[in-house]
């Protein structure tokens, strides 16, 4: 049968999109516009078509993920699941391995495996230093686990929504929200245990890795400006003359050339981190944290009755560092500011933030800042509340904030809102499951609630969506349409089913496995699952075996991304600080993308048939 005009054009918007997906010379978003501008073009569909996308409810169920995911960020929740894999793993790797993978494909099924491997990454390279492992025997294991996390729930990638949404499309029953899990948790597990029995081994065991500077830590920032052994941590004794006194009051930096930063207090047997602030009152118990040389340091607190204390450990440090911030600033040129000093200026009380050091012209200045008049091109190294901080950006004409220590990156600043985080998330995955509202009112219910309690900052939700993401996908969507409305879903499941039906359905399961996975490795998995999932419904009605074991292979399919580094933004992520090649990932990958093509054709068999 000659093929029409529109299944010519289909096959040519599907060829020419695939070559661009694969070169990246253009956005992949900009990809997806020119799709939608070609079936509106050509006439293969109508302008309402070519758009549905964006209305369709996938878009939606996806842009209400993204601030889920940041809610689990911002309320520190992500954060605190990572601190429990380095206290549990013990520093023994077959136990970081397992942890690593199965925690992160639990909280990548709820949250993008991109935001979970962001998190996740610090937190395996810490548990190498410490327990002195090489970070490519763990950061591999960890992007496998964040792979399968797509395999876990239907909301865990954009793939399961499209699947499922074509199986609608034709009439058949909807992936439910768990239907993915058996087949996520059966690789997880055959996936873990070959990263422990083989895996690994495949990699070496080189410990220390040259990667490039993620930027400055505190640390690293205090050590610039010459004030890297001058912390100092003391307790407010009982008879302190400190005690019921206000911070301003004091004058540490007049009288002692002291910085006084934060105060830990007690409040219910826990500390409780506080910016020092004009009006913080000193009470008998506290611990304060200064800045200043040892022996001034010393003389203050023997004239004030206080007690040295060692410093933080590193969690007690978190926890601090989730209040107290600081960060390098400098004059702009049309700075007012320039040429009064910090007293003129008044900058303390103006800003809320103390400035600790001084660069000018590559000396540093840590005595008598007060009385320094500002210069152009002056780098100071301030100390404030994140918050305070963050207004000191909105300072243009007078501040560029130059650079925000790493610990920047692991503040949840809305922490106190964890718990309704969880029960909100919790509602929306018991909604979702149950099928009390559809899964998009689902989504965007449990979304504007997080909004509304404060568990995601309302000027930062728009930041959380990933919208190439999003746009890509809604210009994708409609080529579905296309394909189906043109012929060629029925085109090539025809010649599907004419060339493997004789096989039987487990090998063509296999086959439409391999074919997806290896299409994935080069278009955005999205597109995969829009073009291949139609197809492999249609071949499996012609057939007449069961369509959602076929759906479903395409689904697990698209999250296998093991083989390459580029064919998904979580391998990206490990490449540089694993230091791996091209060729590690296909080492691992394969062995892989073989294990799970077997476990999920024999797991669809066991299911459907």
């Amino acid at each position: 049968m000659p093929l029409s005009y529109e299944t010519y054009v289909v096959l040519a918007i599907v060829a020419v999109a695939a070559v661009l997906f694969i070169t990246n010379r253009v956005r992949s978003d900009i990809v997806g516009i020119l799709v939608v501008l070609a079936l509106m073009l050509s006439g293969v569909l109508t302008v309402d078509e070519a758009l549905a996308g964006f209305s369709n409810p996938v878009v939606m169920i996806i842009v209400a993920m993204f601030v889920v995911s940041e809610a689990l960020v911002s309320t520190g929740i992500a954060q605190q699941i990572g601190a429990a894999v380095l206290k549990f793993g013990r520093g023994d790797e077959t136990r970081l391995v397992i942890l690593l993978m199965v925690v992160i494909a639990l909280v990548g099924a709820f949250m993008s495996s991109t935001s979970a491997m962001a998190i996740f990454i610090p937190v395996a390279l810490s548990v190498a230093q410490k327990a002195n492992l090489s970070r490519k025997r763990l950061l591999m294991p960890l992007s496998v686990g964040a792979l399968i996390s797509g395999m876990m729930t239907l909301i865990a990638t954009a793939p399961n929504l499209v699947v499922s949404e074509v199986l609608q499309e034709k009439g058949l029953p909807a992936l439910g929200f768990f239907s993915v899990t058996p087949f996520g948790v059966a690789v997880l597990v055959a996936g873990t245990g070959f990263m422990i029995a083989a895996g690994r081994s495949l990699l070496d065991r080189q410990k220390h890795i040259q990667t490039q500077n993620r930027g400055f830590t505190v640390a690293g920032l205090l050590g610039r400006y010459g004030l890297a052994d001058r912390s100092n941590r003391f307790r407010v004794m009982p008879n302190s003359p400190l005690v019921d006194r206000a911070v301003a009051r004091i004058q540490m930096r007049q009288h002692f050339g002291l910085h006084l930063l934060a105060f830990e207090k007690r409040q219910g047997g826990r500390p409780l981190y506080l910016q020092a602030s004009a009006e913080t009152v000193f009470e008998a118990g506290d611990a304060v944290f200064i800045v200043g040389r040892r022996e001034e340091a010393d003389r203050f607190a023997a004239a004030s009755g206080l007690q040295r204390l060692p410093l933080l450990s590193d969690r007690e440090r978190q926890d601090l560092l989730q209040e107290v911030g600081v960060a390098e600033i400098m004059l702009a040129p049309a700075s007012k500011l320039i040429g009064k000093t910090l007293k003129a200026i008044g900058f303390h009380s103006r800003f809320k933030a103390t400035v600790l050091s001084i660069q000018r012209r590559g000396t540093l200045i840590t005595e008598n800042l007060v009385d320094q008049p500002l210069d152009f091109g002056d780098a100071m190294l301030v100390n404030a509340s994140w918050p305070d901080i963050m207004r000191l950006r909105e300072e243009s004409r007078d501040f560029v904030v130059l650079t925000l220590p790493q610990e920047y990156e692991d503040i949840a600043p809305a922490r106190q809102q964890a718990s309704w985080s969880l029960v909100i998330i919790g509602a929306m995955v018991a909604a979702m499951v149950t099928g009390l509202v559809p899964t998009v009112t689902a989504a965007m219910l449990a979304a504007v609630t997080l909004a509304l309690t404060g568990c995601v900052r309302l000027a930062g939700i728009y930041r959380s969506v990933n919208w190439p993401a999003v746009v890509l996908i809604a210009s994708i969507l409609p080529l579905a349409t296309a394909l189906n409305k043109s012929g060629a879903t029925q085109l090539i499941s025809s010649g599907l089913v004419d060339t493997l039906g004789p096989l039987g359905p487990f090998a063509m399961l296999a086959v439409v496995f391999m074919v997806t996975a290896l299409i994935g490795l080069f278009i955005s998995n999205t597109a995969t699952a829009v073009i291949i999932a139609p197809v492999a419904i249609d071949a499996a009605l012609a057939i007449g075996v069961p369509p959602q074991a076929f759906a479903m292979t395409v689904a697990i399919a698209c999250s296998a991304a093991f083989v390459t580094p580029v064919s998904s933004p979580v391998n990206m992520l490990i490449m540089e600080p694993g230091g791996y090649r091209f060729t590690d990932f296909v080492k691992v990958g394969l062995p892989l993308l073989l294990l799970a093509m077997t476990v999920t054709v024999a797991l669809a068999g066991l299911i459907y048939f």
